[in-house]
């Protein structure tokens, strides 16, 4: 996925009310950028940090900046939460996830048991439908990406969402997408939110299947790329 329009540098000044952060650009100027992450961003949100904005012309938008990258290090850390959807959907359309290539029609946001929605609906003939849910991943730990960074009641309900697809004759699966590049392994922050992480554990074991990907990420653009290794297989 390519950025429309190249990112603009700038220093984050603050982050507040979770969706709010304070930006001095390189020209000095200061303004306000939307964060479409609900996370706790840890290790992400410092003030003084580089960031990377993308500016849009849409005069219906309250904010014309959003904030879409953040420099950790030497590497370049994507802190948009609403991305990974659409990582995840040119990546299947490219057979980047070879666990997923087999199937050749697929469809966004399809509702799933009690007001619940699933990120895809897979399928292809003579296979099973495979319900794929896709979770954002920027956390890090040592050398481990985790998630979640932040107790999440909605990632728990997905998970019983996908063991019921499961139950009912259908393949599900529930894909990590990691948008960073400095992790050697993935794992559960059971820590953080310990209902998640037993709810997980009892997910696998109905047979809801695990996939985490890594991203590519640059100033120009950030795609799916690889798997990475999970540490609880």
């Amino acid at each position: 996925m390519k950025f429309p329009t190249p990112l603009l540098k700038g220093r984050l000044i603050r982050r507040y009310k979770r969706f709010l952060s304070d930006i001095e650009l390189e020209s000095g100027e200061r303004v306000t950028a939307h964060v479409a992450n609900p996370g706790a961003m840890t290790g992400l949100a410092e003030p003084g940090m580089e960031v990377w904005l993308s500016r849009s012309d849409n005069p219906k938008r309250k904010l014309a900046f959003s904030w879409e990258l953040v420099r950790v290090g030497r590497h370049l850390v994507g802190v948009n939460a609403s991305l990974p959807n659409r990582l995840v959907e040119e990546a299947l359309g490219a057979g980047t996830v070879k666990e997923l290539a087999e199937y050749g029609s697929l469809r966004r946001e399809v509702r799933h048991g009690k007001n619940s929605r699933i990120d895809f609906l897979l399928r292809e003939k003579d296979l099973p439908d495979c319900w794929l849910e896709v979770k954002n991943v920027h956390l890090k730990r040592g050398s481990l990406a985790e998630f979640p960074d932040s107790v999440t009641a909605r990632g728990t309900k997905h998970l019983l969402e996908l063991s019921d697809a499961v139950a009912n004759g259908s393949r599900a699966v529930m894909l990590y997408v990691v948008q960073r590049m400095d992790c050697k392994t993935f794992s559960i922050a059971a820590d953080i939110d310990p209902t998640y992480g037993a709810a997980l554990t009892e997910a696998r074991r109905k047979g809801v299947e695990t996939l985490c990907y890594v991203c590519k990420i640059r100033r120009d653009g950030i795609r799916l790329d690889s798997p990475l290794p999970m540490a609880f297989q």
